[in-house]
Formats: structure tokens, sequence, C-alpha cells
């Protein structure tokens, strides 16, 4: 038996996935805010684009602290998005289209307008009460409180939150407004699973689970180590991921999904030990599918803090994935692909650096050389349409996210006046801010890129660059696009789909500052992937790389296959900038 033939095969592994952030989709009632009417308007858009799963970002009732990951109920849907109903009927438009749909669990926190939080604050007497993480002060000598441990929220800040009228602090690893629940307490994990049965029932198809390692904590709750004392940052994930009783949790979960032959996807942070993944997502566990990995995510940022300036090399790229490739294939596991997100920037920007000349190729290339991975592709709202960072020139009124805005209060407190340090962070936010992934989908040419009616206010301002032809009206019409390349690059996947899903991985060149090549092996059938990471053109020569010669051209982003088969016919290949090309060996 080769390697190519030791991993099992499942619908799931075979899928791409569509993530849609309902705030920013599309509005359908022109209120200023998208909508599940919305989505469903844009079904066979998505659809087009040659998807299988479409996630729903969460569109649960809630204040909006964290754009909906502060859940008030998970049986209802927020007013401004629409109701149950609506989501019923995105289910069925979703499976009559032979696509599935993914809700967001977020279970690890809800809001403080739960009525369970409501009531666990109400008395320390009351029934709830051991349904959050609630803790006694400390005092100092001199009698000063302080909260039970130093843990710092993801938000800034400390990770706990004085309550006056039970005299105790409770536990919210982000936002105050988010407090985490207790999963020790039973009677918390039987509510989680009749939500998820909840929304099963009703024909979902799985769930991708926020941060989903943190429902397991290490019930001693000690200080964080201090990593540096000039840093306020005292992280406590030794302490609050990756819990000792997570994979109990986990296969309880799984129990469920495997009833409903479901997909799933957690979230999970500050996983260091590579044992811990493949508790989690090797196939005969059956705990998750695969997880989002977060070192390539995390390399732009500085030491001590995601606004503060950080640099990566390629081989930095590339010496990623080729471990992750590498380990999740050797032991039965499974890659969750992914460039994009709701937090993250967009990929053009932060991966490629690629000015406006290049932003077509540079989209296209970043689409090859990521989707025809081991893994399961994910494609965030708007990057099928190259869509951008925000504008250089956005003032701090514009940002919507809480982690940006209470890093800059966090800086305005120290220092009110704007300092060096100051016009760096906003440099920063531009670059990293989760509002780069937030901005409106430009669908139109029209005011508001056709996001909502040309005279509402948007809920977040739209970036202008949808005039310049970067809608989906316009790259739809267009068969140079990049929405249809990434048509093209899904569609390569599933037509050699023993190459692409179940082929062996190979870095190739693997020292190059300029150039991202791998193979995918599968028996005697055998493909190369081949990307100019830079703006300039260069030369290539396969031979010093043990690449004997291409037999076809399978995908190129400059040329059609047949116009590109020339140029890859020598000893000597010439790469354009940021072209990609998949050549079967």
């Amino acid at each position: 038996m080769t390697r190519s033939t030791q991993n099992h095969r499942a619908w799931w592994k075979e899928s791409s996935v569509y993530q849609i952030w309902p705030a920013s989709f599309k509005d359908s009632n022109n209120d200023g805010v998208g909508d599940i009417p919305g989505i469903i308007s844009q079904l066979d858009y998505i659809k087009n684009l040659g998807v299988d799963i479409v996630w729903l970002c969460p569109s649960y009732k809630s204040p909006q602290v964290d754009m909906g990951y502060d859940i008030a109920d998970y049986y209802s849907i927020a007013d401004e998005y629409g109701t149950v109903a609506d989501v019923e009927e995105l289910i069925q438009g979703c499976h009559a289209r032979g696509m599935k749909l993914l809700m967001d669990l977020v279970v690890n926190h809800t809001s403080d307008q739960h009525e369970w939080f409501k009531q666990s604050r109400s008395s320390k007497d009351n029934e709830y009460r051991n349904w959050y993480i609630w803790k006694p002060a400390k005092y100092d000598e001199q009698g000063n409180r302080h909260p039970p441990n130093n843990w710092v929220s993801h938000f800034q800040g400390s990770a706990w939150e004085w309550d006056e009228l039970t005299g105790e602090y409770y536990l919210h690893l982000y936002a105050t407004e988010q407090p985490d629940l207790n999963w020790e307490h039973p009677p918390v994990r039987k509510a989680v699973h009749d939500i998820m049965r909840f929304w099963l029932d009703k024909g979902a198809n799985g769930f991708r689970m926020d941060v989903i390692n943190f429902i397991s904590k290490d019930q001693r709750f000690l200080d964080a180590p201090i990593k540096d004392p000039r840093t306020p940052w005292q992280w406590g994930d030794k302490w609050y991921a990756n819990g000792p009783r997570l994979h109990e949790y986990l296969q309880d979960l799984g129990k469920i999904l495997k009833e409903y032959d479901t997909f799933s996807v957690g979230e999970m942070p500050f996983v260091k030990d590579t044992n811990e993944v493949l508790k989690a997502v090797q196939y005969d566990r059956n705990e998750l599918n695969m997880i989002f990995n977060f070192e390539h995510v995390d390399i732009d940022h500085g030491v001590y803090d995601k606004f503060e300036p950080g640099s990566f090399k390629l081989t930095d790229l590339k010496g990623f994935f080729e471990r992750w490739q590498k380990f999740m294939y050797d032991n039965d596991g499974w890659n969750a692909l992914y460039w994009e997100n709701h937090d993250q920037p967009r990929s053009i920007d932060r991966f490629a650096n690629a000015k406006e000349e290049h932003r077509l190729v540079a989209s296209k290339m970043l689409a090859t050389v990521l989707a025809l991975q081991s893994g399961s592709p994910f494609v965030y709202q708007g990057q099928e349409l190259g869509m951008r960072n925000v504008p250089p020139e956005w003032g701090m009124e514009e940002y919507k996210d809480i982690d940006c805005l209470n890093h800059w209060n966090r800086m305005l407190k120290d220092r009110a006046s704007e300092t060096e340090a100051h016009a760096i962070a906003r440099q920063e936010y531009q670059k990293k801010s989760r509002d780069n992934g937030r901005t409106p989908v430009q669908w139109t040419s029209e005011p508001n890129g056709g996001f909502t009616g040309p005279d509402v206010k948007p809920w977040m301002s739209v970036n202008p660059d949808y005039a310049r032809g970067i809608n989906a009206e316009a790259e739809v019409k267009d068969p140079n696009s990049t929405y249809h390349y990434w048509a093209a690059v899904l569609g390569l996947r599933k037509k050699y789909l023993d190459i692409f899903v179940y082929g062996d991985y190979e870095l190739v060149d693997r020292d190059s500052q300029k150039v991202f090549a791998y193979t995918r092996t599968y028996e005697n059938q055998k493909a190369l992937v081949l990307a100019n990471w830079t703006e300039d053109a260069l030369e290539w020569d396969p031979a010093v790389h043990g690449v004997d010669g291409a037999r076809e051209v399978l995908l190129d982003s400059y040329d059609k296959a047949d116009a590109a088969k020339e140029r890859f016919s020598g000893a000597k290949w010439t790469l354009q900038p940021y072209e990609a090309v998949v050549l079967l060996l």
C-alpha cells in the first residue's frame, strides 16, 4: 500500500467551503446591515464558484459587542439578520443547489445578556451560578482587592470582571460582556448538545467551533508566567487552552456529529503540541474533522503584540505549510486551508504585498498555491473578487473592531497626545485589523458597491475600489477575473481528485525566497504547482529541481492552458510576475 492510499476517504475531504460574514455580505432591506435574505439572493453566485459548503458566521440574537460572538440566545436569530425561518430557507436553498450549510458554534462564552448569565449573576444561590466561572478576590497585605489571577483578556485588560452584587469575579477571556461558560458543570454540556441537535434537526450540516480548545481549563487557575517584563501581555494559555478534559468534551460532541454525518472544523489557538492536534482531528478519534492552525496568520505579528510591526520571509511560509502538510498526511489527519477569514486581513496585501497593477495576478497566484494543497480550502467572502485591505487614509472613526479600538484606547490612556508609537499602531491597524476582512462585499459599481441602497449609510464603509472594477458584477462578466480563476482552481481540484485531494505533498526549491513550488503525487500520477512570489519575471530551471518536464499544462494564471504549453516545454521556464502554473508531469 502506498502512502497515497493510506488515508481514509470522506466527502468532507473533497469539499471546499465559502465563509459568509452576514453583516457585510448583502443587505436585502436597505437598513445598512447584511442579512440572511441577502445571502439567499446570492446562492447561485456562490454555487457557480464551485464550492460545496457555505459557512454562516454567527447570526444568533446578540448585543453585537463582538459582532455576534456574544450570543444572547442560541435558538433565535438577530433581528437585523432575519428569522429562524430565513435560516431554514437558506438551508433549503443550499441543499437544492447541492451545497451544505455550516453554522457557527460559539460555546466557550455567551453574552452577559444571555438569560443564563443574568440568572448566574443574580445570586450565589441561583441554580445557574455554576454555569459560569466565578472566583473570589485576592487581597494584598494592604487590603487591596485583586483578580483571582493575572490572566489578560484577548481584547486587552484583565480577564476578570468584578461583580458588585455577588462580590466575586467572573472570567471573560474576550470582552467583559462575554463571560466564559463553566464546562465542568454537566448542565452546561447538556445545553450545548441540545443546541447542536436543534440546528442539525433543521438541516444544518455541521459546525465551525469557535475557540473550542478553551472549553476545558486547568481548574487550579494559576497565574500565567510573565514572558517578558517589558510587556503587559501575560498570557494564560498554558492554563486555559487545551485543558485536561478537552478531548472528553470533544468526543461527546463528536458522537452527535457522527450521528448526523456532519462537517466540523475547530478554531484552536495556542496548540503547540502536535499530539493535541492529532487527538482532535485523527480520523478514527471521532472528535473534529479538522482545525484552523494559526501559525501562518501570526507570521507578521510583532514580538509582543499583534499591532506591532513584524515581518517574514517566503521560506517561513513554505516551512509552515510543509510541516503541517506532512504531519497531517502521515498521521491520517486533515488540514483546513485558508489565507483569509473574518479575523484576518486580505491576503493580497498581507502575503503577496502586491501593488494595484499586480492585484489580479497576485490574487490568482494565492488561490493556486492554497487550494491545491492537501486539505479543504476555505474561501472567505470577497477573496474570490480579490478584495483588498481598508484604505490607508481611513481615520480611527472608521474602525469597528473591538480588538483594534481597545488597543487604540489603551494607547491613548497611556499617552494622551499622539506620538510616533501611535502612528506606527495606526499603520498596523491598516495592515492587520479585523476590519480589513469585514468591509462590505462589493457587488456592483453603484454607490456603496451595491451592498446596500445608494442613499443608505452602511454599518461599515465600503472600500471605494469597487468603482475600479473590484466588484462581483464586473468579475462575473469577465472570464479573466479572480472570480472565474477561483472557480477554475476548485474545478481542477475536483477533476483531479486523487492527485490534489489524496496525493502526497513534496516541497520543491525549498530555499528560494522567490518561488513557491510543490508536487502532489498519487500512485503514478504527479503534478507540479509552481508560483512566482515576486513582481518581477524570473527564469526557473526544472531539471535543477528534479523535474524532468511537463506533459500537460492544467492551469495557468496568465494564459489558457494550450497557449501556455510552449512556454513550459523548454529547458528553462520563464515565470511572469506573480504567475502560477499547474503542470501534469
